[in-house]
């Protein structure tokens, strides 16, 4: 049963925190394209981890997480008000970076298939 409660107020900390950071949260370092990519909820709904996916350089990515983190009272403040639970969790917000990942990964695989040099890793090739 806890689970699916878990489940449930992570799925709508989903929904309402991508709403909060894209309209709500005026930080000018905040990224356009920051998205909620998952959301993590302990079993006793104590901490939230809120994994963000930023698309830009590596100074964008530090930028819109020192924001966030500087935001997170308020991001906390507006997320009591959409939940219905007697205590607020305690927010993190962690940097995703798989999609970045698979982005690189896409890439290099194009390459592959178009026949073009890779660069060399140093790794030995198996």
């Amino acid at each position: 049963m806890g689970d699916s409660r878990a489940q449930r107020v992570a799925d709508f900390i989903r929904e309402e925190g991508s709403e909060i950071i894209s309209r709500r949260l005026k930080d000018p370092r905040i990224a356009p394209m920051t998205t909620i990519t998952s959301v993590e909820v302990s079993g006793d709904l104590s901490l939230v981890k809120i994994y963000v996916s930023v698309l830009g350089d590596q100074e964008a990515r530090e930028a819109t997480m020192t924001a966030l983190n500087k935001g997170k009272g308020f991001f906390r403040t507006e997320l009591g008000r959409r939940l219905s639970l007697r205590h607020v969790p305690e927010i993190v917000f962690k940097l995703d970076e798989s999609i970045e990942s698979g982005a690189r990964i896409l890439d290099i695989l194009s390459k592959i298939s178009a026949g073009e040099d890779l660069p060399d890793s140093g790794e030995p090739r198996s």
